[in-house]
């Protein structure tokens, strides 16, 4: 039996995965915590009957992060460059690549955007990935299918299905 112990401490060591998990569907580091413990939430209110708790919540995010539509943010944006990092020059490459394939993964539709996530990031099997978003394997698969397309097209993957 689950109880409030037990789901404190999947919350204590799962954050940061899920953290990582939800910035690659929402895109914003911001917008992904807000996802998390909004899934959290609603996740909790079942914890007594979850068997699997990292299927259970990779779902709760995802249907939610296809669901959600996140407010814009239209004050304030920063115009000067930030402070270089302490961590130097591998850390800025690292940087630069969560950005380019954030900025990939945004430009796919939701319904992609959480497919290529369950995937290539997640790796879950189609079966896993349909159960997940409640379509069949085939939507799973056209979804997969285009979500590539798209991002060859854009420039954003080579024909080899490396990141640019």
């Amino acid at each position: 039996m689950r109880d409030e112990e037990s789901f404190g401490r999947y919350v204590m060591e799962a954050y940061p995965d899920l953290v990582r998990r939800a910035v690659l569907l929402v895109g914003d580091h911001g917008h992904a915590e807000d996802l998390v413990q909004i899934s959290l939430a609603s996740v909790y209110a079942h914890w007594r009957r979850v068997r699997e708790p990292d299927a259970y919540v990779r779902t709760v995010m995802t249907r939610k992060a296809i669901g959600w539509r996140i407010r814009r943010w239209h004050s304030e944006l920063p115009t000067d460059p930030l402070p270089e990092a302490a961590g130097g020059a591998d850390w800025l490459a690292e940087s630069d690549l969560s950005s380019v394939v954030r900025q990939a993964l945004m430009a796919l539709p939701p319904e992609q955007r959480a497919v290529v996530v369950l995937r290539y990031f997640d790796d879950c099997s189609e079966a896993d990935i349909a159960a997940a978003l409640q379509c069949s394997t085939g939507t799973v698969k056209s979804r997969a299918s285009r979500a590539l397309v798209a991002l060859r097209t854009n420039g954003l993957l080579t024909e080899e299905g490396h990141m640019r």
